[in-house]
């Protein structure tokens, strides 16, 4: 089996080897049986299912969620040779009878369909058939953490999957997914009838993106300080920008044109061609920045996005993993930085409150939410926190903001005192902003209605200023120490450590609230998470390589397809190292195959003997 996966690697897809546990996957799917992969985004997932279904007999069914996927992964394949299609409602009749006729007579190596569309009573019909002709070499249920009712891309079409296993018994399944935690991947075994797969689960890291968390003050400014930092910024990259609302994602796309940026706004509000043309756009040019809710998320495939900004708190470790995780999946230095504030929290809070979900699936949201005010409060290394998550060790990064400038931890024993005792004081009926005022001794009109300015905590914060105050409320609800009563209107509760802490049986150490970020201690300290994941390139290499990509960018044009899909960055950065003189050296190049030196390889061989002769 081995053998014949490891020429369809090399002579389709122009890779050497396997990483990880590729081999073993694709081996145990050829002998029949089902397996259930974790794999991070960019770490090579797809070829674990699109490799058998190309070296077996019959076709690869692939369940796909989202129909911008299924387009990008057909076009890639076909550019390869390899005789793939897509099923969907984009297709008119004709063309959806076309697929049928070659589906029926044998004539595709891979299938992408909807879950939605392969449950349909006559497409199982059309599916019986071929399995009885041609042959069905495996079921693919990618994105399979569709399938958690706890999670946060839960798609009720994906429960109805398991029935994959009673009509067809004897033909492999490999459930995918780049994001799960443990109470996920046993839904994915359970709901999808997948009892005696084998788990098979890549380490989670991306360490080739930059983590940051800053304190929100002003987030339009600090969003275009990340954005526009010179030589280590964002201008001209791709890249997308995630907001709570729909509103505030027009907003943002406004500030960024506004300040030169190629913007767009993306929402499920838009209508259907609207949302069409910017996901076009996303896809097929360079340096688009999409501003979006989380309706822009599962099935993006675009490698080369160089940055993934938050600027609220997501509601979940998993959806914040996976939504920075379409950050640099060609491998190449990427970004994901977000701006967060007590009043993300308390916005949280309140949708999990209000929600109509059952009290348990309440309980559920709110540990969730808790482990990501954890790794947004963090003082230690962001990836280890996010790593720990999913289940895994690992030691500090060296490549997030915390490792970079690690933050100072103090003794804030006394001033928690002060705000407990405040908040005590004021019957627990008060916000940050009013406990806040009275600490600092501000005689606000709504502190002298309430009689709050002679209450003797009032004052009592006034070394510490506003930021410093709210800095310390945050970290002490990411303790459990406050409890902001969504019920309240985000009033402050104290917990039973509060009561020990101010009954003096339990100190508190928190992380000292950085001063805002001047613009020059922002690069320099980007500069050095840069310098650990890039390694700098010549000018002379820099322009060969703007040169192979303005070919390749003729090639996208010319077969209606992203640039992306020719090759990658990290391939034109390789040829732009190596400088091959012809066909042999170019085919060492990991990424180009016999099939992509033929259709590309003159091109790309002139643009490298062009620049040898300048």
């Amino acid at each position: 089996m081995s053998e014949a996966s490891r020429a369809v690697l090399r002579n389709t897809f122009g890779f050497d080897g396997f990483r990880g546990q590729q081999e073993q996957i694709i081996d145990r799917t050829m002998d029949g049986l089902d397996s259930v992969v974790l794999m991070p985004t960019g770490g090579g997932k797809s070829l674990c299912y699109q490799i058998p279904s190309i070296a077996m007999p019959g076709v690869g069914i692939v369940v796909s969620p989202l129909i911008a996927l299924m387009q990008d992964q057909v076009d890639a394949l076909r550019v390869l040779g390899v005789r793939a299609a897509f099923w969907n409602s984009s297709l008119s009749l004709p063309e959806s009878e076309a697929v049928r006729r070659e589906l029926l007579r044998g004539g595709l190596d891979l299938l992408y369909v909807a879950p939605e569309r392969l449950m349909l009573p006559e497409f199982l019909t059309i599916l019986e058939q071929v399995d009885r002709g041609p042959g069905i070499a495996l079921f693919a249920i990618d994105e399979a953490h569709c399938v958690s009712q706890w999670g946060h891309d839960f798609r009720p079409e994906y429960l109805r999957l398991s029935a994959l296993r009673e009509r067809f018994p004897e033909t492999p399944r490999i459930a995918l997914t780049a994001t799960a935690d443990a109470v996920t991947r046993l839904e994915i075994h359970q709901r999808l009838a997948l009892d005696d797969a084998t788990e098979f689960v890549s380490s989670f890291d991306r360490p080739n993106i930059r983590y940051a968390v800053v304190d929100k003050h002003d987030a339009r400014a600090q969003l275009l300080r990340f954005l526009n930092d010179g030589e280590l910024g964002h201008r001209g990259d791709t890249g997308i920008v995630y907001c709570q609302s729909r509103k505030k994602t027009e907003q943002t796309a406004e500030w960024l044109r506004q300040d030169g940026f190629d913007a767009e706004a993306y929402h499920a509000g838009l209508d259907q061609d609207t949302r069409r043309r910017v996901q076009q756009r996303f896809r097929r040019e360079d340096g688009v920045i999409v501003v979006a809710t989380i309706a822009f998320g599962m099935g993006i495939d675009k490698p080369d996005v160089r940055f993934v900004a938050h600027l609220d708190l997501p509601k979940s470790l998993e959806g914040y993993y996976q939504e920075t995780g379409r950050a640099g999946r060609d491998g190449e230095p990427a970004d994901a930085w977000m701006a967060y504030g007590l009043a993300d929290l308390l916005q949280q809070n309140a949708f999990i409150a209000t929600s109509s979900a059952s009290e348990e699936h309440k309980r559920v949201d709110r540990i969730k939410l808790d482990a990501m005010l954890g790794y947004a409060e963090a003082a230690g290394c962001r990836r280890r926190v996010l790593l720990q998550y999913f289940g895994e060790e690992s030691a500090d990064c060296g490549n997030c903001d915390t490792c970079l400038t690690p933050p100072e931890q103090w003794d804030a024993t006394v001033p928690t005192q002060k705000v407990l005792s405040a908040i005590v004081r004021t019957q627990q009926r008060f916000g940050a902003g009013h406990l806040v005022d009275i600490l600092r001794g501000q005689r606000t009109p709504k502190v002298e209605s309430y009689g709050h300015d002679a209450l003797v905590t009032f004052g009592v914060g006034s070394d510490l200023g506003s930021d410093e105050w709210k800095s310390i409320i945050r970290q002490l609800v990411a303790k459990g120490i406050l409890y902001p009563d969504p019920q309240a209107m985000g009033a402050f509760q104290l917990t039973p450590q509060a009561h020990a802490v101010l009954g003096g049986k339990q100190s508190v150490e928190l992380r000292r609230a950085a001063p805002r970020a001047s613009r020059s201690s922002a690069k320099a300290t980007r500069r050095a998470g840069r310098s650990a994941a890039a390694e700098p390139v010549s000018d002379e290499e820099q322009r060969l390589f703007e040169d192979l990509r303005a070919v390749r960018r003729q090639f996208a044009d010319a077969e209606g397809v992203p640039a992306f899909v020719i090759v990658g960055d990290r391939v034109l950065r390789e040829i732009a190292a190596d400088r091959p003189s012809d066909v042999d050296q170019l085919l060492a190049v990991n990424g180009i195959g016999p099939v992509k030196a033929e259709k590309y390889g003159a091109r790309f061989l002139a643009a490298v003997a062009a620049a040898s002769d300048r």
